[in-house]
């Protein structure tokens, strides 16, 4: 039987989903769009400019978030960019209160 996550990871994790990050935000990440799942924590996802790129889960979010496809996650490519694989950013946050997400000054896409 699979273990439960603790209490306390859980709560974290809503207190980190729940509200946006502050405005502005680096450079280096950006919002994306899940369009499929490639494998147990890899996405494919699509940026506002309209590129794909295969993005990791953190390992923060692996069995504990549910990712569904069409979501909004927000990516940071600034690990990824040394690396010679096709891995392109990892997921740091997951957008789950859409509605707050919408009213800040970076979400200008889609």
């Amino acid at each position: 039987m699979p273990r439960k996550a603790p209490k306390r990871i859980l709560s974290t994790l809503d207190s980190l989903t729940s509200l946006p990050p502050e405005a502005p935000i680096p450079s280096s990440q950006t919002i994306g769009r899940i369009s499929q799942a490639q494998g147990k924590n890899l996405f494919t996802c699509v940026l506002p400019s309209g590129d794909t790129i295969l993005a990791e889960l953190a390992p923060i979010f692996r069995g504990k978030a549910w990712l569904r496809r069409g979501g909004y996650v927000l990516i940071d490519t600034a690990a990824f960019e040394v690396r010679e694989n096709k891995i392109g950013g990892q997921i740091v946050n997951v957008v789950r209160n859409e509605k707050d997400w919408r009213k800040m000054d970076y979400w200008y896409i889609y």
